[in-house]
């Protein structure tokens, strides 16, 4: 199934067992919720989070916000969708879910920008001077725009949708954000000759700022987030994103 340029891999997935410690709270009016870490860190940045179509209220982008938190990082996962996240139970085998009507009231992602940048300009006003983001399937997108409008200053991506235009692609190599590809073995939405066009354009040094992109067999698009945790390979290629992710913002934040 396509859908809107989607695949069916961006509706399916498995929910994560765990219990969120973060905060639920609002930015400049935008619902948030909030990882921070316990110990000493630095105020002045952060991670923004955009998770997939199944937004902020999944269980399992809170746990893994807190898990960057726990590494350090504050991190704000940003609830584009007003409240209209694609529910959890829609992933499940033999759903009847219209993803259609869902996706033609949230496209294009352009129309989520207003409601993105005023959670930074909220955090700009609390002293936040940098900002990361990582963005996966649809949330991938949205990191991408914001490098381009020069407000963020490193991006990262797992499984990205909508960023395998090749028009896109090279206009980022015009901002000053490294950038970070977590990439998959089975991914209609950005497939082995996407992966290798980002290397062509990207690699060899060829973006000074910084790239880099892991590739994970035996995966398929959603594993970074919604993955079956019971499938060794799926679990390395999740836990090896997530460390591959948590290295690249320290490094370039």
């Amino acid at each position: 199934m396509s859908t809107l340029g989607f695949c069916h891999h961006c509706f399916i997935g498995v929910r994560h067992e765990g219990n969120p410690s973060g905060t639920f709270t609002t930015i400049n009016g935008v619902n948030v919720y909030i990882a921070t870490p316990s110990g000493e860190f630095n105020k002045e940045k952060v991670l923004l989070y955009f998770p997939d179509v199944f937004g902020l209220e999944l269980p399992n982008h809170q746990l893994q916000a807190d898990d960057f938190a726990l590494n350090g990082i504050r991190t704000v996962v940003v609830d584009y969708f007003g409240g209209d996240p694609l529910p959890a139970d829609a992933m499940d085998p033999g759903s009847t879910y219209d993803f259609f009507t869902w996706l033609k009231r949230h496209l294009p992602p352009s129309t989520k920008h207003d409601i993105v940048q005023k959670v930074i300009d909220g955090l700009k006003a609390e002293g936040v001077k940098r900002f990361a983001t990582t963005g996966y399937c649809f949330g991938a997108r949205i990191g991408f725009d914001f490098a381009l409008k020069g407000e963020t200053h490193v991006t990262t991506v797992s499984h990205p949708t909508l960023i395998e235009n090749l028009e896109l692609l090279e206009k980022y190599i015009t901002t000053s954000a490294p950038l970070l590809i977590n990439c998959c073995e089975v991914d209609q939405q950005f497939p082995a000759e996407a992966q290798a066009k980002a290397d062509e354009i990207f690699g060899g040094g060829k973006f000074a700022p910084g790239y880099e992109r892991t590739y994970w067999p035996g995966c398929v698009h959603g594993f970074a987030v919604r993955g079956d945790m019971s499938d060794p390979k799926v679990k390395a290629g999740k836990e090896g994103a997530f460390k591959t992710t948590v290295e690249f913002v320290y490094k370039y934040l």
